[in-house]
């Protein structure tokens, strides 16, 4: 007997339609769409099927739910749920309700990335890239300094949505003397404070933060590894 997993995700009702018409955009087809006695729609992409239902007083923006997805590919999602955002929305939207994060290699061991639906559901979607593990591992962060505040402000920023306690968590450590992160480090550390600051409004800060991560020197091996980030930085400043 084979076992399924079908995440139910709650909507505000009067989201519902344009709920159903971001996850379009993302190549899922709409199997299911009610409106009354009660809101209820179903979304499908593959093996992958989300279930919603309609919640009056639901509020998008203090939202936790969220799901994980698992994949062999998860470029070529990130790739193809961006394609279609772009097509759907005219650009990419990276704030606010909905959104697509980066591509990033987390501290754990996982590669991913998160969409967000215009009622705050987060999709989380990702490829295990540590060795032995066939599923996602817990979230341990590291012991080195910049490695730990990298993943420390990873999880603040776009698990928790905390971003002010992420820029906390960058600004600290960008101060330290008797400590200096590697070129790496320090774009990638520099190229999220940007982010944040970008989320959080603040665009004269943000424009600081990314100039001074496109300033930094970095070789050609350093740049293939600093890759995610970089791309990151282009689209922050494009």
């Amino acid at each position: 007997m084979t076992e399924k997993t079908i995440p139910l995700l709650p909507c505000r009702t009067e989201l519902i339609q344009s709920v159903v018409d971001f996850y379009t955009a993302l190549g899922f087809e709409t199997t299911h769409l009610q409106k009354s006695p009660y809101t209820y729609a179903v979304v499908e992409r593959g093996a992958v099927e989300l279930q919603l239902y309609g919640m009056k007083d639901y509020d998008p923006g203090t939202s936790h739910s969220s799901c994980y997805i698992l994949t062999e590919d998860v470029d070529g999602l990130h790739a193809a749920f961006r394609s279609g955002l772009k097509a759907a929305y005219g650009r990419i939207p990276t704030r606010g309700l909905p959104r697509i994060g980066p591509l990033k290699d987390m501290s754990y061991g996982v590669r991913q990335f998160l969409a967000t639906d215009p009622t705050g559901n987060t999709i989380r979607v990702g490829q295990v890239i540590g060795a032995d593990s066939a599923e996602a591992p817990a979230a341990t962060a590291p012991k080195e300094t910049f490695a730990r505040a990298l993943h420390m402000a990873d999880l603040f920023a776009d698990s928790k949505q905390d971003y002010p306690g992420a820029a906390r968590i960058i600004d600290r450590v960008l101060k330290l003397e008797d400590e200096q992160p590697t070129p790496v480090q320090r774009v990638r550390l520099l190229v999220l404070r940007g982010d944040i600051a970008q989320r959080l409004g603040d665009e004269e800060g943000a424009r600081g933060w990314l100039e001074e991560a496109a300033s930094v020197q970095l070789g050609a091996e350093e740049r293939e590894t600093a890759h995610d980030a970089l791309a990151r930085l282009s689209d922050l400043r494009g």
